[in-house]
């Protein structure tokens, strides 16, 4: 996946278009992505002898498909391209052409 943990990226449809937010977690078979503050579900908590029990908001994830990578240098959402620098493949911004990190 061109996405990794820790990337900042912009939601680009469903109910939290336009949302930034950066990566928690990624499902690399599934396709999906964690994303902290985005797709935000109720779940109903069973009280534990460490933790008292209760409805709680956490992320779900989302499909990678529906979130673009926000660059680092140029702040625009653009797509993922491939370079070399010293032998080695890195990702590149397709807006500015620099490094992604």
């Amino acid at each position: 996946m061109k996405i990794k943990t820790n990337d900042t990226v912009e939601v680009i449809t469903g109910k939290d278009k336009g949302t930034r937010g950066s990566v928690e977690k990624v499902f690399p078979v599934e396709k999906r992505i964690v994303i902290g503050g985005v797709n935000i579900v109720k779940r109903h908590q069973k009280a534990t002898s460490n933790r008292a029990g209760g409805i709680i908001e956490k992320p779900a994830p989302i499909n990678v498909s529906n979130a673009m990578l926000v660059c680092p240098h140029c702040d625009l959402k653009t797509k993922v391209g491939h370079g070399d620098k010293d032998g080695k493949s890195v990702r590149m911004c397709k807006k500015c052409g620099k490094e992604i990190t």
